[in-house]
């Protein structure tokens, strides 16, 4: 990342492999902190990095927002277009599918930087969106283009879930980077939320549980609600796509902080610390199997509530509200973990502590023939909301201890790696999905089972902050 900054011997580490506390040590941290306080580039941050931050965010949003374009709206999709539950399902497992080809966007952005895989994101946006605004009668191929577009915006999937934790320490210093993280990271999942609200409030429900609108509820009807919703998702994305060409630098002139001037491994020993640190593994499961189930119930969250009697309206606002939530806490934890430095492992301990609880109290709240508990919208609204808010607020502290791990490998390979693993576990979740559609209990299992399973990794994690300690070690 920093390595087309300067010159050869200058992007040589600062701090020499295992200067740490010992005889000569603090005399190699003045001989370092002088070295660095020469340099004209680290410690400099500029203004432009928030247009930088808002562009990139915006992205992450729409994307977010196509992705979750057809659940919400999914009994509207069946009269329209003759959707089948397979079709749904598939409509979401896009997202996950499109996580295949992830190793080489990682590659990409370690050697051509982040302004290439940026425009590349965001021309398959444009191609995926388009591809679902073209007017045809025949509602196979109508289908299949819509598919189509759903995999392409798929595949912009690993930039804007990846590249957060990347651009944070290209353009912010190391007290900005986690609430940088944070609002690049949750804005894709606000996205998703927006979907929640936007579909349902535009598109009719062709049920019963919409009766003011039920009289205008034929297939024409919702047809041209849907194309609204599907031109309007296609203008947006060509107005920051438009954007993004005119302005994103790669990088800025001289980089804000030490450790995004200081050396990274190759693309090759990055995947062999990786494969081989068993710390970085035990904390990426913690992470890719509950974020991964959440995300795959999240998307059809709408099928998941018909059967307890859940309007398509009401289950919309109870999606909006939980990735809302999360997103708002996870940016307010992130500052938190700037002010406060090494702290990350606790506030994961806390936010998974009650993601189980949530996720238990909604399962059991589901099964209220036999646990007796009361089953209405206000327990229903309580339990996810408080199940998003723990959950989604979890993504940007992961992010940066996932890199303070295994720092000196460059951001993006490590925060693909982890959300390859978590789409992969809501691909499988989805997969079969689409052949036990008609019982879903199963589904809301695996939700606290899995709040569990991550709450005991993240307590046998024993953290370290190796990118914080060559921040601090050399500036000070």
């Amino acid at each position: 990342m920093g390595s087309s900054w300067s010159g050869e011997a200058e992007r040589q580490p600062l701090l020499a492999p295992g200067a740490g506390p010992g005889p000569g040590a603090a005399r190699r941290s003045r001989e370092a902190a002088a070295a660095a306080a020469l340099a004209p580039g680290p410690g400099r941050v500029y203004a432009r990095r928030w247009l930088v931050l808002l562009l990139f965010s915006l992205l992450a949003f729409a994307q977010g927002l196509v992705w979750n374009t057809w659940g919400p709206i999914q009994n509207s999709a069946r009269q329209a277009y003759d959707f089948s539950s397979w079709d749904i399902a598939l409509l979401v497992l896009w997202g996950p599918i499109g996580f295949l080809p992830c190793f080489a966007f990682m590659w990409l952005m370690d050697k051509r930087g982040l302004r290439i895989t940026v425009l590349l994101t965001s021309f398959l946006m444009v191609l995926g969106t388009g591809l679902r605004c073209i007017p045809l009668s025949d509602l196979m191929l109508k289908r299949r283009l819509i598919h189509a577009g759903q995999l392409f915006n798929g595949l912009a999937g690993p930039t804007v879930m990846n590249a957060a934790p990347f651009l944070s320490t290209t353009w912010f210093s190391a007290d900005e980077r986690a609430t940088a993280t944070a609002i690049a990271s949750m804005l894709s999942y606000l996205g998703g939320a927006c979907a929640f609200l936007v579909g349902p409030l535009i598109v009719p429900a062709p049920n019963g549980t919409a009766p003011l609108l039920a009289a205008e509820s034929s297939r024409a009807h919702i047809e041209g609600r849907i194309d609204t919703v599907l031109y309007t998702e296609f203008g947006a994305v060509c107005l920051i796509f438009a954007a993004t060409l005119a302005y994103f630098p790669p990088r800025p002139p001289f980089p804000p902080s030490v450790a995004a001037a200081s050396q990274r491994l190759s693309y090759r020993r990055s995947f062999c610390r990786l494969l081989s640190n068993v710390r970085f593994l035990m904390i990426a499961l913690a992470y890719a199997i509950p974020l991964g189930v959440f995300a795959g119930w999240s998307g059809v969250l709408d099928l998941i509530l018909t059967p307890v009697h859940v309007s398509q309206v009401d289950a919309g606002w109870i999606g909006f509200w939980s990735i809302v939530g999360g997103c708002v806490v996870g940016i307010a934890m992130a500052r938190f973990a700037d002010f406060i430095r090494g702290m990350l492992k606790l506030i994961l301990l806390l936010l998974f502590s009650g993601a189980t609880l949530s996720s238990t109290w909604f399962t059991l709240t589901c099964l209220n023939s036999i646990t007796y508990l009361p089953l209405n919208t206000v327990t229903l609204y309580a339990s996810c909301i408080l199940l998003g808010v723990f959950l989604n607020s979890s993504v940007p502290i992961f992010f940066e201890l996932f890199v303070e791990t295994v720092y000196p490998v460059p951001e993006g390979i490590t925060c693909g790696v982890v959300t390859f693993l978590s789409n992969m576990f809501m691909g499988v979740l989805l997969f079969f999905l689409t052949f036990y559609h008609t019982e879903l209990s199963w589904f809301n299992w695996c939700l606290p089972g899995s709040c569990l399973l991550g709450l005991l990794l993240i307590l046998c994690f024993r953290e370290s902050y190796d990118r914080l300690y060559l921040d601090v070690v050399v500036s000070v």
